[in-house]
């Protein structure tokens, strides 16, 4: 199934993107890294909406972008402010706690989009797929008490409340992209190239209005060359990912867990690059996220 080896492809990109974030945000300023993250992100596919909108690119080209009127429009800006929220309270959850505690974390998240595909989509699991969603489920746990040996209540900690919160709000973008993919059938590169570009604009008035009055107040902003690769594995990571949802008998449930399975190159990251405690215990954790993926992988093949 193409649409499965996509959803790979993509957790691979995702596991880099997360690296590139952690580099990036130590010891920096989050809303600069985000505002150039959402600036290159746009540049990289607004020159394709230019020449679309131009008919420098036709539309039997594969980057052509159609213009879907201000209807879909609409649905694209709410798509930016629920993904750039999500965002939001990610970049600073993962700046504060741990590589391999961020991850596994990320990793349930999917659990949420399908409690959402059940009741939205009627999408139906065998138990193969139910295993899967049962281990990861039960890494959750596991991993809030190995966080008590580093100090990181989950109950008490703010950083963990952010990151739980970005989970439920990438849930509902990963459901939302299914009802434009599947339901109303919005062109894959117009949602991405738009709500790119739309995330930049509401980006610059978070920045204008919220950063730079309070600039010399909070951690001050450093350039890395990191930063720049945040939008390019997340931009092929997202291509990979919008690609899947748009093939025939693509589920919503499963692509979003298997993209979580990005926590194995971040947790490798978190080891031997950032050198973060308690590995063993988190190792540990972390097999019940992969065998979940395996699982899921078995019962949709």
């Amino acid at each position: 199934m193409l649409w499965i080896l996509l959803a790979f492809l993509s957790a691979t990109l995702l596991g880099f993107y997360d690296v590139f974030k952690k580099l990036s945000l130590r010891n920096n300023a989050v809303i600069p890294v985000l505002v150039i993250n959402t600036v290159v992100c746009n540049c990289l596919f607004f020159p394709f909406i230019i020449s679309s909108a131009v008919e420098w690119i036709t539309p039997d080209e594969s980057f052509f972008i159609p213009e879907l009127g201000s209807r879909a429009h609409f649905y694209v800006i709410l798509k930016a402010f629920v993904v750039l929220s999500s965002w939001t309270c990610g970049y600073y959850a993962i700046k504060h706690l741990p590589l391999t505690i961020v991850g596994p974390i990320n990793a349930t998240r999917p659990i949420m989009t399908l409690v959402g595909a059940l009741l939205v989509f009627g999408e139906n699991l065998n138990l193969w797929q139910w295993a899967g969603v049962l281990l990861a489920i039960l890494s959750f746990f596991l991993l809030s008490r190995s966080g008590k040996k580093e100090g990181v209540n989950f109950s008490h900690n703010r950083w963990i409340f952010l990151l739980v919160l970005a989970a439920i709000l990438g849930a509902i973008s990963g459901m939302y992209d299914k009802y434009l993919m599947s339901t109303i059938h919005l062109d894959k590169l117009f949602v991405q190239g738009w709500y790119n570009f739309y995330q930049m604009l509401l980006m610059g008035l978070v920045m204008a209005f919220l950063w730079l009055p309070q600039r010399k107040r909070t951690t001050p902003f450093r350039w890395r060359w990191s930063i720049v690769c945040i939008s390019l594995f997340l931009t092929a990571a997202d291509l990979a990912y919008f690609y899947a949802l748009s093939l025939p008998g693509a589920m919503i449930s499963i692509v979003s867990m298997v993209r979580r399975s990005s926590v194995l190159v971040s947790f490798l990251f978190g080891a031997f690059i950032f050198h973060e405690k308690n590995l063993r215990a988190k190792f540990f954790d972390l097999l019940f996220v992969l065998l979940g993926m395996i699982c899921l992988y078995i019962g949709t093949c």
